[in-house]
């Protein structure tokens, strides 16, 4: 008799309900099983990676990663700005606009990408990036830095491109569908890895072509499956792109993209003042542990993703006690994560021992730091994926440039006193800022009592 009510309860999860809210619990109840494996699959690439480069030439490479990704706000908030238009588009039933929508932006970011590119080879060259990275005089290194930041700067871009069908997946509020092409890129890639482990030495190179090229495949057939399939109603085309659309994507994607700036300053450039500050050996105990806490971050990322375009949806069609609902049950979500993130901290040390070995030493400290960053930054993003399904990212734009321009002198100083953590302590004071301005919005928007700046 339990076992029978047990089975109707776990049916009922998941067939009565909101049509979108239901939709919204398969996607989670999937993302769940496909970032449980990708992350266990990441976790076995970190020692894996170490042990077959070295905990400094890891560090660089994590580095270079991160010098990289800085390049992401070269798409100006076009993935975003699609995501949104594409969602309105879709709940007012008008796929043709969509497919447009989709056709334009296929062919901006190309034309933007193509440049940024072709200016990186001209440039890359000319790029000392031993300096770049603090990796010390050695001639024989700084040209295979330079090799390696060409191949993951080309495959970069490429990806750029090809994971709009992300967003698009995304914006049908189908993301566990978007997180199995990384699943799928990280099985391959801990396979090649592995073969090189038996049968190369360590090498930089080998590492970067097999990391930055296997997800950029993986969505490239990715793409060319879901256009000739279900999303063949929405597949680019040049004959219906329409740069008179590009303004309503830009509109909105700018100030999606001076987010993105602000987000890359505050949270990929760690990686950079470390290396700077200790070296890149001091980056990889970051990484360690930076990896680990960001389980917390991973696990409610599954949760909150697929809310954004639904929260889209249903302020298109007025429904905000549906929007309310779902807020406090994510509030309720983020209660259980604070008590798994203390959990993890108190075990941190003996999970780091079992993981990667006595080859790196992660100070409490730390540890403590980057799990109350995961945590705030759980909470922010509740109520950003609100504002962002909205469009409503002004005040949320102004807050993250005001953040980022504090955080590096602060770093800089802090870390200079306190060492690494003094680094995280900065993260964590401009972090504070958000934790009530974004609650705070939603309240005043979801009452119909936002104006100014609080309604932008």
């Amino acid at each position: 008799m339990i076992e029978k009510n047990l089975k109707n309860n776990i049916s009922g999860f998941f067939t009565q309900g909101h049509e979108r809210s239901l939709r919204a619990k398969k996607n989670i109840a999937i993302s769940f099983l496909i970032k449980g494996l990708s992350i266990s699959i990441g976790l076995i690439l970190v020692p894996l990676t170490i042990n077959y480069l070295n905990p400094t030439k890891y560090g660089i490479w994590i580095t270079l990663s991160s010098v990289i990704g800085w390049f992401s706000f070269f798409d100006i908030g076009l993935g975003h700005g699609l995501r949104n238009k594409f969602s309105e588009a879709l709940a007012t039933g008008k796929d043709e606009l969509a497919r447009v929508y989709v056709s334009t932006t296929y062919a901006i970011l190309t034309f933007i990408i193509g440049g940024v590119l072709l200016l990186f080879c001209v440039v890359n060259p000319f790029l000392n990036w031993n300096n770049i990275l603090n990796a010390g005089q050695d001639i024989a290194l700084q040209k295979e830095l330079s090799i390696l930041a060409l191949v993951v700067f080309t495959f970069f871009c490429l990806g750029f491109v090809f994971k709009l069908i992300t967003t698009i997946l995304t914006a049908d509020q189908r993301p566990a569908r978007a997180s199995f092409f990384d699943l799928l890129g990280q099985i391959i890639a801990l396979g090649l890895i592995f073969v090189l482990t038996k049968t190369t030495e360590g090498s930089l190179i080998y590492l970067g072509i097999v990391l930055s090229s296997i997800p950029v495949l993986v969505l490239l057939f990715s793409s060319i499956w879901f256009y000739n399939g279900k999303y063949k109603a929405y597949r680019p085309s040049i004959k219906l792109v329409d740069f008179s659309k590009a303004k309503g994507l830009l509109n909105l994607g700018v100030k999606f993209f001076v987010i993105q700036i602000a987000a890359i300053l505050l949270y990929s450039t760690n990686n950079i003042i470390i290396s700077q500050l200790f070296g890149p050996d001091q980056v990889t105990p970051y990484n360690v542990a930076f990896k680990y806490f960001s389980i917390l971050m991973m696990g409610f990322s599954i949760v909150i993703t697929p809310f954004w375009s639904a929260f889209t949806e249903a302020w298109v069609k007025k429904e905000t006690i549906w929007i309310k609902n779902s807020i406090n049950k994510l509030l309720l979500f983020w209660v259980f994560l604070f008590i798994t993130g203390v959990i993890m901290l108190f075990a941190s040390n003996w999970i780091y021992e079992i993981w990667v070995g006595k080859k790196v030493t992660i100070p409490f400290l730390m540890s403590a730091f980057l799990c109350v960053w995961a945590l705030l930054n759980a909470w922010n993003s509740i109520f950003s994926q609100f504002l962002n399904g909205l469009g409503k990212v002004r005040l949320q734009m102004y807050l993250g440039i005001s953040a980022a321009l504090i955080n590096l002198p602060l770093a800089i100083f802090l870390g200079k006193r306190m060492g690494v953590e003094g680094v995280l302590l900065a993260n964590l004071i401009v972090l504070s800022i958000g934790v009530w301005m974004y609650p705070l919005q939603y309240y005043k928007i979801i009452n119909n009592k936002a104006k100014g700046i609080w309604n932008k």
